[in-house]
């Protein structure tokens, strides 16, 4: 606690153990009492409103310029029910940092990173000793208005969504992947929708900008990449949460490795909403694989209708071509949804390499 309210520019990492303790309250006091801003883990996201003054957002293997600016100039990083995992699909934590953590699983203590200060317990039961200890340390308002990191966080997330609308709002044909994300964030209720995504772009494309408001809303998921693991999370969690909508991500890569079981929600009456990003691309694999991708095509997946395989399965599909299309077609696969039905929604898609990492 001491180095928290100490540091210059601190940062709180916030991740899946939230979730797993159900302290969303108490990192969200923790945050206003101290004024420090939070980035949560792919794992972690919608632990923290992403509408909050002091949510930097999402931090993956793609991730908005807010969690890069205030990362690189924290002096002190507290990370909260994280392991603090390295690899590729996470954010790194820039060296020179004093770092915190709260863990309840003792391996991972100081597992990738050196930690300062280590605090083995439930994150609920820490984060509410830490929150009395500050009350008491600096009043039961804390520090309220005190600094400007709110407004900091707002002029960057400004400049960066202003650098990617072109992209978000694209009228392109074929259309633009972060089009759909876009729609998708202009059509469900984010209060009781359940978002999850696939391996590869969806995921990258989906996590720095789907804006989650309201606690496990959303799955991520994807240290690694097995494709089509992200239909199965969705039917799991609309078992789970009945009442709520429960929508899945995928490339059509991802709809040919398990396509099939698109069918297991049709007839265990799992209504779930399936959106498949068709760009006739494995994505990045001509870079992973040059040789296998020139002289035997292996990226290239031409003349899929994975609509018509959903259809022919039980599901109500539709398939758009424009980016007009999309908010009508989702509307009606959501109404679709609500009756009972599992639902696809096939989007023809251009393909977009580019990712905001910094």
């Amino acid at each position: 606690m001491e180095a928290l309210l100490t540091a210059q520019s601190p940062v709180i990492v916030a991740g899946q153990g939230i979730h797993m303790a159900e302290a969303w309250e108490e990192l969200r006091r923790l945050a206003e009492l101290a004024q420090v801003p939070v980035m949560t883990t792919m794992n972690g996201k919608s632990t923290f409103p992403e509408n909050h003054p002091l949510s930097l957002g999402a931090g993956g293997n793609s991730r908005p310029r807010t969690v890069t600016h205030f990362m690189e100039k924290a002096d002190c990083v507290l990370g909260i029910g994280t392991s603090f995992t390295r690899s590729l699909f996470v954010t790194p934590v820039p060296p020179g940092k004093v770092m915190g953590q709260i863990t309840i699983d003792e391996r991972d203590l100081s597992k990738d990173y050196p930690i300062s200060v280590g605090v083995m317990g439930d994150a609920r039961a820490v984060l509410q000793q830490m929150i009395q200890l500050i009350q008491a340390r600096i009043g039961p308002g804390g520090r309220q208005g005190a600094n400007g990191v709110a407004s900091e966080i707002r002029a960057v997330r400004e400049l960066f969504l202003r650098e990617w609308m072109p992209r978000l709002t694209s009228d392109e044909v074929p259309i633009n992947p972060y089009r759909v994300v876009w729609e998708l964030m202009r059509t469900v209720d984010r209060r009781s929708t359940v978002m999850t995504h696939d391996a590869g772009n969806p995921r990258d494309q989906l996590l720095p900008f789907y804006e989650t408001i309201a606690p496990r809303t959303y799955l991520g998921w994807g240290k690694s990449t097995q494709l089509g693991t992200g239909l199965g999370l969705a039917m799991g969690a609309k078992l789970a949460r009945p009442d709520w909508l429960s929508v899945n991500v995928m490339g059509d890569a991802a709809f040919g490795m398990v396509g099939m079981d698109f069918e297991t929600a049709v007839r265990n009456q799992i209504p779930v909403l399936t959106v498949v990003l068709n760009n006739g691309r494995l994505g990045a694999y001509d870079r992973l694989l040059p040789v296998s991708s020139e002289r035997y095509r292996l990226r290239f997946m031409p003349g899929n209708r994975y609509g018509q395989v959903a259809e022919a399965l039980g599901g109500y599909t539709e398939r758009v071509e424009r980016p007009e299309e999309i908010q009508p077609a989702l509307r009606r696969c959501v109404q679709e949804v609500g009756l009972g039905r599992a639902a696809l929604l096939e989007v023809i898609t251009r393909e977009d390499p580019t990712l905001p990492k910094e």
